[in-house]
């Protein structure tokens, strides 16, 4: 397979086709033909023509900010696990781990009285070593990703509700809303500008900032090759003298990150957490990586494609509600929406593998 299909940045490709002037000088079309997020760009265009005529409010101005707020919930930890994607692993604590460093900053404010960026700072160090948990026992025990987060989601989901239930006695966290540092904390991480008189909510700030230092990431630092080495294999990267332990281990704490950014979110949205809430949405973060692009078996996918991919969920979730269907298919339309991406990424890349 030729790199220029592979989904690898440009100085891996470059470097590969030995300076190649077929492979140098190809045409817009086939370089678009090669890019990962093409398919999604596609699905992306035809759910929002869709809904733009199946729900007359869909073109509004604060509809489409209600879809970009929808898309960013999901689109912040969509790429770090399109990063950990790309590099060959799967997280299946992401979901539960973002109300984990909510509970976190929580009950640590509450409990120690302290200013509430005391209970920010402590959630950030432990979601940290969260994530340096799953990537060091990955690397060190060689058992698949799946068993280790699988693992990891349950024990998070047990100390979640067995620590609120300990603490405050019932399922959901005391307010803290009084607490000093919250208003401050509220303007980082759930504030809101006003843009033409329509509200834009700072998580989509967020997102963009991510998928802009992970696309930089990705097609313009070394850090970017190796991501893409390891997710082609372990030993063939450690051939060519990639990191792969540190490089695992990052990668699983860029999910972490991306964790604690969406945890403090929703408690400074909110002002107390539910204990149970968080469990299955790292599907949908799985899901809007593979729309987005991402092969399941690593090694192909870009950052970019994952904000298009968390972009369609936001459309279709709240289209469904514009266009006053019954929100009981949403589930129905996430999973359709799955396969018929992975159908066309696959068409895309095949297409591109032949002409390259």
């Amino acid at each position: 397979m030729s790199p220029a299909g592979s989904g690898a940045p440009p100085q891996l490709a470059d470097a590969a086709s030995g300076g190649d002037e077929r492979v140098l000088h190809r045409s817009l079309v086939h370089r678009l033909m090669g890019r990962p997020e093409l398919g999604s760009v596609v699905g992306a265009l035809a759910v929002f023509l869709f809904f733009a005529f199946a729900a007359e409010p869909f073109l509004q101005a604060s509809s489409l900010s209600t879809v970009l707020y929808a898309s960013s919930t999901i689109g912040i930890m969509a790429v770090p696990v399109a990063l950990l994607m790309i590099g060959g692993e799967f997280d299946l604590s992401a979901g539960v781990m973002v109300v984990s460093s909510a509970l976190i900053s929580s009950m640590f404010s509450y409990r120690m009285t302290a200013n509430t960026w005391v209970g920010v700072g402590v959630s950030l160090l432990v979601t940290l070593a969260i994530g340096f948990f799953n990537g060091f026992l990955l690397t060190r025990t060689k058992l698949p990703s799946f068993i280790i987060t699988l693992g990891t989601f349950f024990m998070l989901t047990g100390l979640n509700l067995g620590f609120t239930k300990l603490i405050s006695g019932t399922v959901s966290t005391k307010t803290i809303a009084d607490m000093e540092g919250f208003n401050s904390a509220r303007a980082v991480f759930a504030s809101h500008l006003t843009l033409g008189g329509v509200d834009i909510q700072i998580t989509i700030l967020w997102w963009i900032v991510l998928v802009a230092v992970a696309t930089w990431v990705l097609l313009r630092t070394r850090v970017g090759n190796w991501i893409f080495a390891v997710g082609g294999g372990d030993d063939a990267a450690r051939a060519v003298g990639v990191p792969v332990v540190k490089t695992k281990i990052g990668l699983y704490m860029g999910v972490a990150l991306a964790a604690w950014i969406s945890g403090q979110h929703l408690l400074f949205s909110y002002d107390a957490i539910q204990s149970g809430d968080g469990v299955g949405n790292e599907f949908l973060y799985i899901i809007a990586a593979v729309v987005g692009g991402c092969l399941m078996t690593g090694g192909y996918g870009s950052a970019i494609g994952s904000a298009v991919g968390a972009f369609i969920f936001g459309m279709t979730s709240k289209g469904i509600v514009y266009a006053q269907w019954n929100p009981d298919w949403f589930k129905f339309f996430l999973g359709a929406m799955l396969l018929l991406a992975t159908l066309l990424n696959a068409w895309v890349r095949k297409r591109a593998e032949e002409k390259a």
